[in-house]
């Protein structure tokens, strides 16, 4: 009986909830930071009005920057992660290029994996573009 080989769906399901997680993250950091924007940005029409001082402004401002900053460095590790969490899906994936297999009267055949030929690279030399005439 032929069998074939069939992805590790227990794995693959981590990769992808290791993804979820990372947009999760991602979308929760944008949207503190855009509460973080909306607040600064009442207290900076209260200043407008002269509700509260200069000093009180730039110590907002300086308190915000910070919570920019970190916001930020959050929002691009969890890009980081997922791009790693994608690069393994996509290896996984692609590792499962299907087999040929042909159903002929005397039984099943094929089941030959054919691996891609590997270019051999000439060290030293360098490429030249052709010319156009």
């Amino acid at each position: 009986m032929v069998h074939i080989n069939l992805m590790n769906e227990s794995f693959f399901a981590k990769i992808l909830k290791d993804l979820n997680v990372a947009g999760e993250l991602i979308r929760a950091r944008q949207e503190e930071k855009q509460g973080l924007l909306d607040e600064f940005g009442a207290e900076s029409k209260r200043f407008f009005f002269g509700k509260i001082s200069e000093k009180a402004l730039a110590s907002s401002v300086k308190k915000t920057n910070i919570e920019l900053q970190r916001l930020d460095k959050q929002i691009r590790e969890a890009q980081a992660s997922s791009r790693g969490a994608g690069d393994r899906a996509l290896k996984l994936v692609s590792a499962q290029a299907p087999v040929g297999f042909r159903a002929t009267l005397s039984g099943i055949s094929g089941g030959k994996k054919t691996k891609a030929k590997k270019r051999k690279s000439v060290k030293g030399k360098k490429k030249t573009a052709k010319k156009k005439r």
